[in-house]
Order: structure tokens, then sequence, then C-alpha cells
């Protein structure tokens, strides 16, 4: 999920889903509430971590953390010299993510066929929107990790791509690789900068994730049909976003001195100006697409365990 969260197009909420932890983990998050400090005061501390799923939320949140620290630098590098592979990669991925979640759809109606037509719809066009320059303010980072947040654990919405279109990506990118920085060269002016934007992205990622973890467990326990078209028509329209071959329609120098794309449009292979590496693309959209297979089997078998 960190991994997947680290990238522009790509949900992590849709790894938890085709690895079968996805209604657990709303259910656990929504569980979190002040009601624990009473559980705690009244039966022990090990009833109020149960009562949270304690264990199985440490694990997956520090994997998270793990992933989204110590892959930063190489995602960052990969989009900036490999995107075609990386999006090819993704792109098999979330393709394969498309009909898992379709096939978990128990009664097809002519709701849910709209369902999905307006959300890929929707989704398709904010593939389209032109991201803008983040204000430099407290209150648009916690803003910008608040809408990242929700969209982070909405399978079929990329939080990474949010962050893109609000202008606040590449602060966010920063802001982990600064962290590290700081922490392992000792440079405590980037270290304080580092971690003054990360609690602001944080604090509004944690209110973010308890009101609307709510909502979706509400959603899956009593619409869960309409819930997986919204989410199938969410992972249609995104594949805008992730196919590898694109044309760049402008661009700009970020604070590195770095040329960097701000609006491309997606065009054939062979349209594209440069080495399509179309063989090695297709290989990559391959993997991608069994690692969602592999992914289901783990999640097969959970589910049976």
């Amino acid at each position: 999920m960190g991994a997947a969260d680290v990238v522009p197009g790509v949900s992590g909420g849709t790894i938890a889903f085709i690895s079968g932890i996805y209604e657990e983990l709303i259910e656990s998050i929504d569980n979190v509430n002040l009601g624990v400090f009473k559980t705690w005061k009244q039966h022990g501390f090990k009833a109020a971590w149960n009562s949270i799923n304690g264990t199985f939320l440490l694990a997956l949140f520090s994997g998270i953390a793990i992933s989204i620290l110590s892959l930063a630098k190489l995602i960052k590098y990969l989009l900036h010299n490999e995107p075609i592979l990386l999006w090819s990669f993704f792109f098999g991925l979330v393709l394969a993510s498309i009909i898992y979640i379709a096939k978990q759809i128990k009664n097809w109606s002519p709701k849910i066929f709209v369902a999905i037509l307006i959300t890929t719809i929707a989704s398709y066009f904010i593939t389209l929107a032109e991201p803008f320059a983040s204000p430099d303010s407290s209150l648009y980072l916690l803003f910008c990790g608040f809408i990242a947040i929700i969209a982070m654990i909405l399978p079929g919405v990329s939080g990474a791509f949010i962050l893109l279109i609000l202008g606040a990506y590449e602060t966010a990118i920063n802001t982990v690789n600064n962290l590290m920085e700081g922490l392992s060269t000792g440079n405590w002016d980037l270290l304080k900068d580092a971690l003054l934007k990360f609690f602001l992205l944080a604090i509004g990622a944690v209110i973010g994730l308890k009101v609307f973890s709510k909502v979706l467990n509400w959603m899956f326990k009593h619409h869960k049909n309409l819930t997986l078209a919204i989410l199938t028509g969410f992972m249609i329209g995104s594949l805008n976003k992730i196919w590898p071959w694109k044309e760049v329609l402008k661009t700009r120098i970020n604070s590195e001195g770095i040329e960097v794309t701000v609006l491309d449009k997606s065009i054939l292979p062979a349209s594209f100006s440069g080495d399509p590496q179309i063989m090695i693309a297709v290989v990559l959209v391959i993997v991608g697409f069994a690692t969602i297979l592999i992914l289901e089997g783990f999640g097969n078998k959970k589910a049976k365990a």
C-alpha cells in the first residue's frame, strides 16, 4: 500500500482491497474513537487494544510508513528517468484490479451500470485537470493531507495524484526525502522544516482518515454493490492518468531546477516522441497484471482461513 501511495495514479486502497484486508481496515479505523480510553480505564490496555484491532493496524501502518520512507527516492528517480516502464507496470496492476473489483459485484442492475458510467466519466475528467500551485500556508498543507488520505484509502483514487492536482505532491515527496536526509546528516534546519510539513500533512491525514472511514464502513455494510460499482468506475477512469505514453503539453521548473511536466495527454506508442519501449512495456503490463493475480490468491487464502 505504501509503494502504491507514493505513485500518482495508483491507489493504496486498491492494494488493500485485492489483498483481502480492505473491509477489516475500514472497520478497524472506524473503531478508533474516544470510547477506547473508557475501555482502557474499565478493562485494561489489552481490552482497549483488541477493541481497535491494534495489532493489525500497527503492522499495516508500520509497513506503509517503512515503504514510503524507503521507496520515495526510488519512485522519484523512476518518474523522472523511466516513466514508461514505471507506468506500464502500474497500468497492468490497475487493469487487473478493475476486473477483480468488478467481479465482487453480486447483483448487476441498471443502477450499477449508471454508477460505473458516471464515476468513470468523473474520474477521467479528474485525470485531465491541470495542477495548480500550492500556497505556502499551514492550513493548505492540513487541507492537502485531509483530501489526499481520503483518496489513498479509496480504491481507484490515487492520493498522490490528488496531491499532484493540488500542487502539493512535490512538497510531500521532498518532505519525506528531506526528513530522511536531515536525520542521516544531522542537518537541523532541514529536519525542522521537514518535520513541520510532515506533521501538518499527517494531522490532516488522521482527521480525514477518521471522518471518511466511517462513511466507507457504512457504505460497505448497507450499499456494498453500489460502492463496488463506484470504485470500479473510478479505477476505469484513472487508467488515462497511468497510460505509459504521453505527449507533454506544459512544463515548469521545480525547486531543484529540474524541468517537470505540469500537463500532458495520452497518445499511441507510434506517436510517442522518442523510444516507446513497447516490448518491455508490454512485459511490465503483464507482470503488473500477474502481481494482482498473486495478491488475489493470497487474499483468497486469507478469506478461507
